[in-house]
């Protein structure tokens, strides 16, 4: 059940209206504004302890939907973090996950992220992380959700606003203008665990075999996926098969 606002003058008020407000008070906004309609979703990576314990604040945060892309790739340290975060703020966590299993999708198309090809790649990432997204969202019947995004990460997401469409819903960034100094003195002041890899040099972690710790060259969101791209496509516009 895609939705968006009815014009681009509803749109430019409800960007207006979150702009003084803290990342806390945009998810109560949209937890209040959307209702049943409202998810935030999560990685389970290196800073999603910050956006998880902000809805937790919140007084109907337990009923908010968190919906969780689990490619079936994912690392070990990142299963066990997310089984630790979801106990620790009773989340209402849905997995979302491809019908077509790890096995036999390599059966059928290879090891889709190994060949250098980006047309691999881009099929690799629809397959395994935007149709189960989109999938649970049409579910879910969500009408806007937040991610834990910020400008800093990749050219994309500096062009983002606090709300954009995405694909027929609205996409709300709480933290957009955040820091890593934010992120960290948050999660200092609030004695939030890190991510296991993060002392292992990660400060990006996705799947097994497109992360990497940072190095001299590289750093960030350079890492992911051999460095042949930094977004997967969730947070694009695009909709399901073109390309992504």
């Amino acid at each position: 059940m895609a939705f968006v606002m009815t014009g681009e003058q509803e749109l430019l008020q409800g960007r207006a209206l979150l702009e003084p407000l803290t990342p806390r008070d945009r998810l109560f906004w949209a937890a209040e504004r959307f209702g049943a309609g409202f998810a935030v979703t999560t990685s389970f990576g290196i800073q999603s302890a910050v956006l998880l314990h902000m809805l937790s604040t919140l007084p109907m945060g337990r009923d908010v939907p968190v919906i969780w892309v689990d490619t079936g790739y994912l690392p070990p340290e990142t299963y066990r973090y997310a089984d630790a975060l979801t106990h620790r703020f009773d989340l209402r966590l849905h997995v979302a996950q491809s019908p077509l299993s790890p096995a036999r999708m390599e059966a059928l198309h290879g090891q889709l992220w190994a060949t250098g090809r980006m047309e691999d790649l881009d099929l690799y990432l629809r397959l395994r992380k935007v149709e189960p997204l989109e999938q649970a969202m049409e579910t879910l019947e969500v009408r806007c959700w937040s991610s834990g995004v910020r400008r800093g990460q990749t050219d994309h997401r500096g062009t983002m606003t606090l709300l954009d469409p995405i694909r027929g819903r609205l996409s709300l960034r709480p933290l957009l203008e955040w820091t890593p100094r934010d992120v960290y003195y948050y999660m200092q002041e609030h004695a939030l665990p890190q991510h296991p890899l993060f002392e292992q040099g990660y400060s990006t972690v996705g799947d097994w075999h497109s992360s990497a710790p940072d190095g001299a060259e590289q750093s960030g969101r350079q890492t992911r996926f051999g460095g042949m791209k930094q977004e997967c496509g969730i947070h694009l516009p695009g909709v399901m098969g073109d390309g992504i």
